[in-house]
Parts: C-alpha cells; structure tokens; sequence
C-alpha cells in the first residue's frame, strides 16, 4: 500500500516539474514582434500611438509628408525610451493625396520587415468654416487625404494580409481612425464630416468582409483631443472667430482627451480585435444619441450653428487672420455670400 502510494507522489512530483519546465520554456521562447504601420505618425495622435506600440516590442513604420518631422519622431521615440534603436523605426516620407506613393509605401514595409501585422490609418486634415465659404476644393482635399488615402493603403496592404492568413494561418489587423465627425455632424466641418462619414462606411464595411479572412478590421471615433489640431486645421470663413471655437474645444482638458489616453485605447482595441471604438464621453453619448434621435439631434445642431457659431463671410469682406495658422483663402464660394441681413441674425460669438 505504502509502495503504490509513493509511485503516485511520484508520478504527482514528475508532472508538476515538467509542467514547470514547459511553462518557462514557453515564458522564455521569443515573442514575434508586430509591426506596425501608421500614417500621420511623426506628431499628435499617430506619435503617441507609435510610441504605445513600441513599448509593447513592436517594430514601426512612420509614415508623413516632412521627412524632418519624420526623423524628430524617432528620436523621441528613442529619447523616451520606447524604442531600443532607431533601427526599430522604418521612416517613409510619404504624400498620401498621390495614390502611387501610398502604395509605394506598402512596398517599402514589405520589402524591409516582409509583412505588415497592423496598418494604422491615421492621417487626416481639418478644415474649419461656414459652408458658405468652403471652397468645392475643400471637400476634394478632405476626400483625397480623409478617405481615398486609407482606402489607397489598404487596398496596397489586403493581398499580403490574406495570403499571410490563407497561407500560414496568421491574423492582421487593420485601423482606420475616423471621428465622431464621421456619426454626427457637426456645422461648421463639412469637408472633415463629409470624409469621415465616407471612411466610417467603409471601415464598417471592411470589417463585414475581411473578418472570417483573418483580419480585423477597427474603426476609431474619436472626440475632441489635444493634439494640437487647432494649430494644423484649415480655417475660411472669420479666421480668428473660427480658431477661437475651434481652438476653445480641442484644448480644454475636460472636454478634450489627451493623445495618450487615446492611444492606449486604440492599442486595447487592436489587443482585443473591437470592431469600433469611440474616444471621450461625449463621443459616445453623441453617437448613440444621434442614431435614437437624428431629427432632434439635427435640430440642436442647427441652433448651434445659428446661436454660437461664427456667421460665414463673403471673399469681398476682410477677414482676419490669425498668425500662424495655415489658413486657405476659398478660390469659389460654394454658396454665394448671405446678405448682410441674414449674417447679422448669427451670435458673433
């Protein structure tokens, strides 16, 4: 009896020790780095998304119009520790609004690390104003830079991600960070809105499609966040009473979410394969409300617009620029300009 007993302690303490073993073993065994793409990474939301990954082992590629700003990401990358080499970082100067080059660089990720884990659209442009002085060039602009340069590096990036699948069985995942601009309109943004409603419907879409084929498609609908935006934004219309609003949210702290925050929830998201993600309180709740209540919802906006909102200029009126700021003058009103009776009915808040 005692005998039998002790081949079961045997047997017992045999099991426990290579279940041990195999466990260190597994702990030990390298993880494959991802790597990850990001547009619009060398600043705001895109470098605080590179440097999240990055501090998870991941391998970047940053890609942006100024090789310049490019190379300062890096190196503050490096500097805060994120990364261990600027080896670590593949810098793509890239114009998104050309379709070549954004497949160009597609090419250019293959061909350095041999395959693309997640692709991060994050590039965009804002563009502030009446719609009575957005130019039809506006929209083009929003479209060509908001929608159809995600669209240009997915379409780039979908042959490798599912033949990677198909043929070895490995996931890829793809984010395309859109707004809460792309659920609900807000005045004063149409080119922006317009854009991101379009990239809304096609990342929803792509998430339909692709995911029983391995990649996990999520969208991003952010609210208001310091990035700094306020200071890259478009503004037509009275520029300075147009930065002002504008500048006022993006910079208020219980309004705005901080560039970390959010990069932390993309980066959850991305772990956990959501299929959309909205960013700050008021995001969530405008995007839930305005699918129970479009009317009301439309409505409150309009009273915004009529009540808060700087009234639209004409070309012949002065505007006053605020210095600094990239500012586009309309080449043709898409509306011709009210009367002076029905802009002194606007609050010139």
């Amino acid at each position: 009896m005692k005998k039998s007993q002790g081949i079961v302690l045997a047997q017992i303490i045999t099991a426990v020790t290579a279940a041990a073993a195999a466990y260190a073993l597994r702990t030990r065994a390298p993880r494959l780095r991802q790597v990850v793409l990001i547009t619009g990474g060398s600043r705001g939301l895109g470098l605080a998304i590179a440097e999240r990954f990055a501090r998870d082992g991941a391998q970047l590629v940053l890609a942006a119009r100024n090789g310049e700003e490019l190379e300062r990401a890096r190196d503050l990358l490096f500097e805060r520790e994120a990364i261990q080499s600027p080896n670590d970082v593949l810098l793509i100067p890239t114009d998104l609004s050309d379709e070549s080059q954004a497949a160009s660089l597609i090419a250019g990720a293959l061909a350095h690390f041999g395959r693309i884990d997640v692709l991060i659209n994050n590039a965009g442009i804002i563009q502030v104003g009446p719609v009575e002085d957005q130019p039809i060039d506006a929209y083009h602009r929003a479209m060509q830079i908001n929608f159809f340069a995600a669209l240009a590096t997915i379409h780039a990036a979908l042959p490798s991600m599912l033949s990677r699948y198909r043929d070895h069985g490995q996931r890829s995942a793809i984010v395309n960070i859109a707004s809460i601009g792309g659920k609900f309109a807000m005045p004063h943004l149409l080119p922006y809105v317009a854009s991101k409603f379009a990239l809304v419907g096609l990342s929803e879409g792509l998430h339909a499609e692709l995911r029983h084929k391995g990649i996990r498609v999520t969208t991003v609908c952010p609210g208001l966040m310091r990035t700094g935006s306020h200071v890259q934004a478009e503004f037509t219309g009275d520029h300075a009473k147009e930065y002002r609003w504008f500048a006022l949210g993006a910079t208020t702290p219980l309004i705005a979410a901080t560039t970390a925050h959010a990069a932390e929830r993309i980066f959850q998201a991305v772990r956990t394969g959501r299929a959309e993600i909205t960013i700050t309180p008021q995001a969530w709740l405008a995007a839930r409300v305005v699918g129970l209540a479009p009317a009301a919802t439309q409505f409150i906006a309009s009273l915004v617009n009529e009540y808060v909102l700087p009234a639209p200029t004409s070309r012949e009126e002065g505007r006053t620029p605020v210095p600094g700021l990239a500012v586009k003058q309309p080449r043709v009103p898409f509306f011709p300009a009210r009367s002076s009776r029905l802009r002194t009915g606007h609050n010139q808040s």
